[in-house]
């Protein structure tokens, strides 16, 4: 899921800058243009710099519109929201959206750019468990291996803590399976609009991290939430 270092990433980035693709920034424009200015060629890995913040420029226009949206559904429903749950609501959208931008929706900000590749071959998918884990641990670049290792462990941490604040619910596997299923879904559509590799390590590493966050959520949060289940 996040391999934005590895082949496919490569791939993904020089088609967008052979052809001009790369999308307007539209919120923090001036911040990424300091910093090509000034820190672009000190980095070897600046790719990654620039696919956080087009990420998190996306995240921030979605999480306005939806905002807006909120505002009017409160508007039409005439409630006044509870904040604390309002809060936590919050921070789990702007989350969702900026790990679909970094990991679905790369160079796409908006869904009539997305395109089906339907006809991708199948043998592009690795089903067989830590084989490319592996390959990135033996390679020439330790913050491959590090980035796919604990990065996908630790971008879903913050699922398995928020999950059962926003579905009111303590169930550790209700919890363990959602995040497993919105793995899978990722992997899914990365794969049919090529944006990146579909790995059963990333399912697995996914899955972990929302465990290790359901157990943070366990230790600190679980008194704020009702029993229910």
């Amino acid at each position: 899921m996040v391999k934005v270092l590895s082949t496919e990433f490569g791939r993904l980035e020089g088609a967008l800058q052979t052809e001009g693709k790369w999308p307007l920034m539209y919120l923090l424009s001036p911040i990424y243009s300091y910093i090509v200015a000034h820190y672009a060629n000190s980095f070897n890995h600046f790719p990654l710099v620039r696919l956080i913040f087009y990420s998190l420029d996306k995240s921030l226009i979605y999480f306005l519109l939806f905002l807006l949206l909120r505002g009017i559904y409160f508007l039409v429903k005439k409630k006044r929201p509870h904040w604390p749950s309002e809060l936590v609501l919050w921070v789990f959208i702007f989350y969702l959206l900026l790990l679909l931008a970094l990991t679905v929706f790369r160079g796409i900000y908006f869904p009539w750019q997305i395109k089906i590749y339907w006809q991708r071959p199948r043998s592009q998918i690795n089903l067989v468990p830590l084989v490319e884990t592996l390959k990135l641990r033996n390679g020439t670049s330790s913050i491959d291996f590090i980035y796919n290792l604990y990065g996908n462990i630790a971008w879903f941490v913050p699922f398995g803590l928020l999950w059962p604040l926003v579905r009111k619910r303590r169930g550790f596997f209700r919890t363990v399976f959602a995040g497993m299923l919105l793995s899978f879904l990722i992997e899914t559509v990365q794969f049919f609009i090529w944006t990146g590799i579909s790995d059963i390590d990333d399912i697995i590493f996914n899955t972990s991290g929302a465990i290790v966050g359901y157990l943070l959520f366990w230790l600190f949060l679980k008194r704020f939430v009702p029993r229910k289940a």
